[in-house]
């Protein structure tokens, strides 16, 4: 364990509450997307395991403080909704919603070193983080339960179904095959092993970059989740069709798993990052 990693998890969860957990994911991605093109390129690249899923931007770190600050400060009525991930908490003046956010970012650190360095566990150990984290700030902060309160009046919908289960097939076609065809074109054409096991994480960082729309007002979809597992499925196994197989798991899984855990309630427990845990566990299983 590093210390002075683990001092840094605490400034990387403040800096997540105060930019907003969704505006720090999106530097998240900035810098996996430059990460993950110089590793391609064969470029010695040490950001990646100490800023992009390191200490100051890993989602484990900051986009999990940002949402335990803002479960905090939603529980505190400083802002109008808990699971609001767009709010910038710096906006509150309050000092205790930035300590949470950095409690949680030292707490993400621990936990990703007893998952990883202790436990060995087979999957992406961010996304195992983000979640453990999520269920607990929905116990501490939350009101609504693990699996939200529903009151509405018609039988609560958990998975898609329909016109719904039709898009999201679509759209996991779509990703699936964008992601999956450049990967094995890529292998086709002598690309080395070392560079195509960043291509996950480029095409990784292009998702979380494209949130930016989400933050700015637009009804773009989080790939993320998407994107990650076809591309890892597609590279470990040079098979276009798996990693669109894989893909349209992941998004019929994501769109369950928000219905599941992130309806009806006043924290965030983040889709993509179950569907991530849940996937990459299946990948790395299957194909590792």
């Amino acid at each position: 364990m590093d210390l002075f990693a683990l001092v840094a998890a605490f400034g990387g969860g403040v800096l997540g509450a105060m930019l907003g957990a969704l505006p720090v994911f999106i530097l998240t991605g900035v810098f996996a997307v430059v990460g993950g093109l110089m590793g391609m390129a064969g470029i010695a690249e040490l950001s990646i395991g100490s800023i992009t899923f390191g200490s100051m931007l890993g989602p484990h770190i900051a986009f999990a403080g940002g949402v335990a600050a803002a479960a905090f400060a939603g529980k505190k009525k400083l802002i109008p909704n808990g699971a609001d991930i767009l709010y910038s908490l710096n906006g509150t003046g309050n000092s205790a919603v930035i300590c949470v956010g950095g409690m949680f970012g030292v707490m993400g650190y621990l936990i990703k070193f007893f998952y990883g360095d202790i436990l060995h566990l087979r999957t992406d150990l961010p996304a195992i983080t983000v979640i453990t984290l999520a269920i607990i700030t929905r116990l501490v902060f939350g009101t609504t339960g693990l699996f939200g309160k529903y009151e509405g009046t018609e039988k609560r919908a958990w998975v898609p179904t329909g016109s719904p289960l039709v898009y999201n097939i679509l759209l996991g076609l779509g990703i699936g095959a964008a992601v999956s065809g450049v990967a094995v074109s890529l292998l086709s054409s002598g690309a080395s092993k070392e560079a195509m096991a960043m291509f996950p994480i480029a095409c990784f960082g292009l998702s979380a970059v494209s949130l930016i729309f989400v933050q700015t007002g637009f009804a773009a979809p989080a790939s993320h989740h998407i994107t990650l597992p076809a591309a890892s499925a597609a590279v470990m196994t040079g098979n276009v069709w798996i990693g669109v197989l894989v893909a349209i798991f992941c998004t019929v899984l994501g769109d369950t798993l928000a219905k599941t855990f992130n309806s009806h309630c006043d924290t965030h427990i983040d889709p993509p990052a179950f569907t991530i845990m849940l996937s990459m566990f299946l990948v790395n299983g299957l194909f590792a």
